[in-house]
């Protein structure tokens, strides 16, 4: 009997490639992991586990050598179905101990016999194969859907952790997807079994963690909150869905889920709120009916993350509120979020992100001493194919949030205020506004005393002309350094 010890898929995808060429038989090898082992062979010191030390490393040698009559004919590497590959992924990941030796069951028997063996609801193998594939992908989308990221300072500056228990061993499936999607990010997840981390350029997984290694709260947990109350929908309250979708274990580390009783115990005043709201037809004109008492940036963050003042807040994953310092002494205002500020929460941290970056560290400006805004809070875009791309943003919502760009405006009361685009300058200094005319000239305006109207990042990134993306790029960092010293 061969006896092989894998940890994740791609050990297991070598060791069967090599054991097909060899023409093992599924019968005739056993696969383990590492945890499996130290429980089966290891002493109470906890390092049987190894191949080369203790009684279980010794065990597992003499099962090697006996494997060895086993091994038949070298024959070439024959090809699967893409879909195995694909499943056999996830399947690495479940808990079953016996996955690996399910897979390479099924290995063997599509690469023998059996080609459309995948096709065979009522095999057995497959069936294993299918349920095992089918938990382990819903357990991926619970991690994608419940992590929560709290922020830290360490030596090397800000970092996000979370801690996170899922079903199965999917954080090397579901590790890609946050580097995507929090590219710009210092992250770690933790796991009782693993943890991944990405520090801007390279995913690495290491060992796993308790949930006291993770901070327990943050400054982002009443964001959270917020944004929960914002999407609830008091109409439709359905406990038991809600306990399966959003199942108790998870509550822990969700911090919107301490207001859970509260929002239940106000869904009939909000219901009725509501009806009244319809029989008379009308609905919020602008971010106006949304403004808190208090006008300070965090209190209005808050707030606007519920605002439901036009209907782009309906297709929109959050609200992309400004950031910066409220004594910054200059204020970019841009058109609308892109697809990754929509994902990520925060403007400018996308390509168009990049460009403004490389412009401002051209101009002699560090991004956090600005604040950064948009004329709209909400992505305005269109689908294509999977892609959701960007669509100018309407009349009718540049209007409806014009009461945040005012009060955002007020609470930091900036020297200098750029526009960065048409969108943007129409949107702050009136539908007349001609950019051309004006671009890179510092002007009076209601606002400040300095005013400059210059290129949107994105424009650089839309142009097809030959030198016209770094004429552009050019004269924006120019335009800022104007700025930097008005």
């Amino acid at each position: 009997m061969r006896v092989i010890e894998v940890e994740h898929f791609e050990a297991w995808r070598a060791a069967a490639r090599e054991l097909l060429r060899e023409g093992v038989a599924a019968g005739d090898v056993d696969f383990f992991s590492p945890s499996v082992q130290k429980s089966l062979f290891g002493g109470e010191d906890g390092d049987g586990g190894e191949s080369d030390g203790g009684g279980g490393g010794d065990a597992l040698q003499q099962r090697s050598v006996k494997g060895q009559g086993a091994v038949a004919q070298r024959r070439d590497t024959p090809t699967v179905p893409p879909n195995f590959i694909k499943y056999a992924r996830r399947v690495a990941c479940h808990r079953d101990e016996q996955r690996w030796n399910l897979l390479y069951r099924l290995l063997w028997r599509l690469t023998t016999a059996e080609p459309n063996l995948l096709h065979v609801a009522f095999d057995d193998d497959v069936r294993r194969f299918d349920l095992m594939a089918k938990s382990v992908g819903r357990d991926a989308h619970k991690a994608q859907a419940f992590v929560r990221f709290r922020r830290i300072e360490t030596e090397d500056g800000e970092q996000f952790v979370a801690w996170h228990r899922p079903d199965h061993r999917i954080l090397r499936l579901v590790g890609p997807f946050f580097s995507r999607r929090f590219k710009s990010m210092r992250w770690t997840i933790l796991t009782p079994d693993e943890s991944a981390s990405w520090d801007g350029a390279a995913l690495t997984y290491g060992p796993g963690a308790p949930a006291s290694a993770a901070p327990a709260v943050d400054d982002l947990d009443e964001m959270w909150r917020s944004y929960y109350r914002s999407i609830f929908n008091p109409a439709r309250i359905k406990l038991a869905m809600m306990r399966r979708e959003m199942p108790v274990r998870y509550w822990a580390a969700l911090p919107e889920t301490q207001i859970i009783p509260e929002i239940l115990a106000e869904a009939p005043a909000r219901v009725a709120a509501m009806l009244k709201y319809g029989a008379a037809g009308t609905r919020a004109v602008s971010a106006a009916e949304f403004l808190p008492e208090a006008r300070d940036l965090d209190s209005l963050a808050r707030a606007a993350a519920g605002c439901r003042g036009c209907e782009l807040c309906e297709r929109a994953t959050q609200t992309v509120f400004g950031r910066g310092p409220s004594a910054a002494r200059l204020v970019l205002v841009g058109e609308q979020p892109g697809d990754q500020e929509d994902q990520q929460g925060e403007p400018f941290v996308g390509s168009a992100g990049e460009v403004l970056n490389h412009a401002l560290a051209a101009a002699g400006l560090a991004r956090d001493e600005v604040y950064l805004t948009n004329a709209v809070k909400h992505f305005h875009w269109e689908p294509r194919g999977k892609q959701r791309l960007h669509k100018k943003p309407p009349s009718r919502a540049i209007s409806a949030c014009r009461s945040w760009l005012e009060a955002e405006m007020a609470a930091v009361a900036p020297r200098v205020l750029v526009c960065l685009g048409v969108t943007a300058a129409q949107a702050v200094l009136g539908r007349d506004t001609r950019a051309l005319k004006t671009r890179g000239v510092p002007f009076a305006s209601e606002w400040c005393e300095r005013t400059i109207i210059t290129w949107h990042p994105a424009a650089s990134l839309r142009a097809r002309i030959d030198g016209e993306r770094e004429r552009i790029a050019r004269e924006l960092a120019e335009h800022l350094q104007v700025a930097a010293q008005a």
